[in-house]
């Protein structure tokens, strides 16, 4: 792959940011509509993630002594990110998930060389747990968007559901009887033609797009100085350790696929990469990164290994950060286009997390109580809120979130059954030496 041209390169670069940029670009517009921004806010943040997900992915693929895995890696925001932004968005505002940001980057920083030892804490019956609580809770705010957004007067209109339901039909199409690189860009095929649609039936006016100026800065604090607050942070540290799980097994992945061995210091390094870009992602307001696996598809489909393809994918998507143009187009998606993407998006995060409980031994009850109670204090959390208004507020630290709360049970619950097993082994072991 040496002798791969730029031009060459440059195309399939273009490839990888194809594939990813529905991704990239729905988390900010679910994000945004979901905490009240305007048109204009809500542009910034879809041009602030792309150039955030640019600048990811160069810090991933260009080692340094302390960041960098040197995979042919691209990072976008983590979909396990979304439910508790907009948590944290609705209840303490948009400034307090920038501080959660910078310090959750900072702790990811501080214990990437550690996460070996701390990833003990996260077996699938934790893991799979967590994901899933995830992505069911995401599910009513694409519900929401089907019906044409929250409040409207027409809620739940014909034209509205039609449009939802062809842009599922146009992913599931797609995915079923596609080519390799259609099925993984799906929901960007589906998502363009459904906006075509509305356009075609009068509900969209691109005017804003026209508007809209060629060229804008990308701008620190934009949305102003960040905030701290530990139910926050908390939230997000634990989206970031469920993040470098994942990560871990893309990292390995890929290092399969490129022949690459990792050591422990390459994976650290790939760790303090995404710790870095969450917090430049803080302060340039942006979101947590992690890496893409769709586009590990795309590394093995192509077979070109070489990093050169993914700087150009990271440099075009810098430059797509400063196009407002186009970051504009992309707020004007319907809320039902987006809201039937979202529904299968969401539930393929709900899947991955019953898929990753599937490889759980249910055969023990320890196991099976911890998914029950895992699941069933963090989505009845979500679904009545109030049920932890009266607490003491030190207690509500750890309940506010519904994420946080069904975690924390999962972590406790499995950490206690692990000690009880080993002392029971103990005392077995101890009474057949007296035998």
């Amino acid at each position: 792959m040496k002798s791969l041209s730029n031009f060459k390169a440059a195309g399939l670069g273009l490839q990888h940011v194809l594939a990813m940029y529905t991704g990239a670009a729905i988390v900010p517009l679910i994000v945004g509509s979901a905490i009240g921004l305007s048109g204009e806010g809500l542009a910034y943040l879809v041009a602030i993630d792309l150039f955030m997900c640019g600048i990811a992915t160069l810090l991933q693929v260009f080692v340094t002594k302390y960041t960098g895995v040197g995979l042919p890696v691209v990072l976008g925001c983590t979909f396990t990110a979304v439910g508790p932004m907009i948590a944290i968005g609705s209840l303490q505002g948009i400034t307090a998930i920038y501080g959660a940001l910078i310090a959750s980057g900072i702790i990811i920083l501080l214990i990437s060389g550690l996460f070996s030892r701390i990833a003990i804490l996260f077996p699938p019956v934790v893991l799979g747990s967590v994901v899933t609580i995830i992505g069911i809770s995401l599910i009513p705010a694409a519900i929401n968007d089907i019906g044409g957004g929250q409040g409207v007067k027409d809620f739940g209109d014909f034209r509205y559901l039609g449009l939802a339901g062809l842009t599922i039909a146009l992913i599931l199409i797609l995915n079923r009887y596609g080519t390799v690189f259609s099925k993984a860009a799906a929901v960007l095929i589906a998502v363009l033609i459904g906006t075509l649609v509305a356009f075609g039936t009068g509900m969209i006016d691109f005017s804003p797009v026209a508007d809209a100026s060629w060229f804008q800065m990308i701008t620190p604090f934009y949305f102003g100085a960040p905030t701290f607050n530990i139910t926050a942070i908390l939230t997000m540290t634990l989206v970031g350790l469920v993040s470098m799980v994942e990560s871990t097994g893309v990292f390995l992945t890929l290092g399969e696929i490129t022949d690459k061995k990792l050591s422990k210091q390459d994976l650290a390094r790939g760790y303090r990469a995404e710790g870095a870009a969450t917090i430049i992602g803080g302060i340039f307001n942006s979101f947590p990164y992690t890496t893409y696996s769709q586009n590990v598809g795309l590394v093995q489909l192509t077979g070109v290994k070489t990093r050169k393809v993914i700087i150009f994918a990271g440099l075009f998507l810098v430059i797509l950060g400063f196009l407002p143009k186009v970051a504009t187009f992309t707020t004007l998606i319907p809320k039902p286009v987006l809201g039937g993407a979202m529904l299968i998006m969401f539930g393929t995060v709900a899947a991955s997390g019953i898929r990753i409980l599937s490889r759980v031994d249910f055969a023990k009850n320890d196991h099976v109580l911890t998914v029950a109670l895992s699941l069933g204090v963090g989505l009845g959390i979500s679904m009545n809120p109030a049920i932890v208004s009266g607490l003491p507020e030190q207690i509500r630290v750890l309940t506010d979130s519904p994420i946080v709360a069904g975690s924390l049970t999962a972590l406790l619950l499995n950490g206690l059954f692990r000690l009880a097993d080993r002392k029971q082994r103990t005392e077995d072991e101890q009474f057949a030496k007296a035998e």
